[in-house]
């Protein structure tokens, strides 16, 4: 097996550069996405064979009951535009799909400017930009165009046409495992149901195939892993009510990768029970950036933690993100475009989360070789602790500060990831130390 300081270093040289990252999200951002339909199928295949993940494909007709929701028709959509009383297309889903309300019934008829309204979406604040609107569940019809769009109007008669149909079809998700030396498993997803956004939709789904790649070449791993992609909350849902039974007693850790190609900080959102093993990862491998880091406490909103989170499963998924979703003006609308996605931070934040993992495949309990007293550093053949020590002129190391914490905790009682928060170090930061003490046999691992 690679050590830890080896598997980081090829991982790094996995990291996608910007030209990469920059062609998958040119080929995924104009696809007409929503939770279920081709849509999304043509976006799963995309990932899959752009960047070489062999997904299972699970399909869940439409009609099934997933937990308590019900799975819907497919929307099938092929054409879509509002015409002005002179005949100008105010609104075209041909070259921006985010001007029809996502899952919009069909619709062929003249109406006025005060029906039509009803029926508008805009974003009074944001007056250039169109909002992300939809209704998946209430069968309904609606345009969303610019603030400045809409003040333009006049008075008069307006085309409006939606080319849809709802079917019976199937909602789809993905799923790949890479089996570990233990059945112990670590989830990663992320969702692709948004249409023509691309940090909130793109950066997710992409960083979750290159961590399959990164974590496939650097193995083999002690933990086993489950990648999942699916339409967001109903495809988890439906997982769960597949899966979540089986998988739920052997997930230690999971993170759902949201919102990671734009934003100067890291914002961890915990899991529900705020302690998580994945909680503690997360904190404590953030701290080996010099970014800011902000801790969101769990509520039971926002992604997929709101169902792998729920009470029934409670499972230990948190988030790690570059900017919370909701807290910048571009969410959900069309301004979170190929201009506002930031590639160099994607990659950073695949780099971070492939660290998590790695942070988690350093973890064990260690035990010292020496049980009573402070051992002996200094006859170390690895110099372990300085021959010649000035602590008036150069006072301990941090290296040196770790080492001791790390053996004088080593009772067989405290995890590593447990020290290390005690103690204040960054466990992936100081791998090459906990590799020494273990060539060292000044520790060894208990098995759990």
């Amino acid at each position: 097996m690679h050590s830890i300081s080896k598997r980081l270093s090829i991982g790094k040289n996995l990291i996608p550069d910007i030209k990469d990252l920059e062609e998958i999200v040119r080929m995924l951002y104009p696809i007409p996405r929503s939770i279920l339909g081709e849509g999304f199928r043509e976006s799963l295949r995309l990932l899959q064979d752009h960047l070489s993940v062999p997904f299972v494909w699970h399909y869940v007709d439409s009609g099934t009951r997933v937990l308590d929701w019900i799975i819907p028709q497919e929307w099938v959509i092929k054409d879509a535009y509002i015409l002005d009383p002179k005949g100008k297309k105010i609104a075209d889903f041909s070259k921006n799909n985010l001007h029809v309300v996502n899952y919009s019934c069909a619709v062929d008829k003249s109406i006025s400017l005060s029906e039509l309204k009803q029926h508008l979406h805009t974003l009074p604040h944001m007056p250039n930009d169109i909002p992300y609107v939809a209704s998946y569940y209430n069968r309904t019809w609606g345009f969303c165009i610019s603030q400045n769009d809409s003040d333009n109007l006049t008075e008069g008669e307006y085309k409006v046409f939606i080319n849809s149909d709802h079917v019976d079809g199937s909602l789809v998700y993905g799923e790949v495992v890479l089996p570990g030396e233990t059945k112990k498993e670590i989830l990663i997803t992320s969702y692709l149901c948004h249409p023509k956004m691309a940090n909130h939709e793109l950066g997710g789904p992409i960083a979750l195939c290159y961590l399959y790649q990164m974590l496939k070449a650097s193995g083999p791993h002690k933990y086993t892993y489950r990648f999942l992609i699916c339409p967001e909350n109903i495809g988890s849902a439906a997982f769960l009510q597949n899966s979540g039974e089986d998988v739920g007693h052997v997930i230690e850790a999971g993170f759902i990768l949201n919102c990671l190609a734009y934003g100067n900080e890291w914002v961890l959102k915990k899991s529900r029970d705020g302690n998580s093993f994945s909680d503690l990862l997360a904190q404590n491998t953030l701290t080996s950036s010099d970014l800011p880091q902000k801790v969101v406490d769990f509520f039971p909103d926002g992604s997929d933690e709101r169902q792998f989170c729920s009470p029934g499963y409670n499972w230990p998924v948190s988030l790690v993100m570059r900017k919370m979703y909701g807290t910048f003006p571009e969410y959900h609308t069309s301004a979170d475009n190929l201009d506002f996605i930031n590639y160099k931070t994607l990659a950073e934040s695949i780099n971070m989360h492939f660290k998590i993992m790695m942070a988690a495949e350093l973890n064990f309990v260690p035990l010292g070789r020496v049980q009573k007293g402070s051992p002996m550093l200094s006859r170390s053949p690895i110099n372990l602790y300085p021959k010649v020590m000035n602590f008036a002129a150069h006072p301990k190391s941090e290296s040196t500060r770790v080492i001791l914490s790390i053996l004088n905790m080593s009772d067989g009682k405290s995890n590593l990831l447990e020290i290390a928060e005690r103690y204040n170090f960054s466990l992936i930061q100081h791998a090459d130390i906990i590799e020494k003490l273990c060539e060292s046999k000044y520790i060894s691992e208990i098995k759990t």
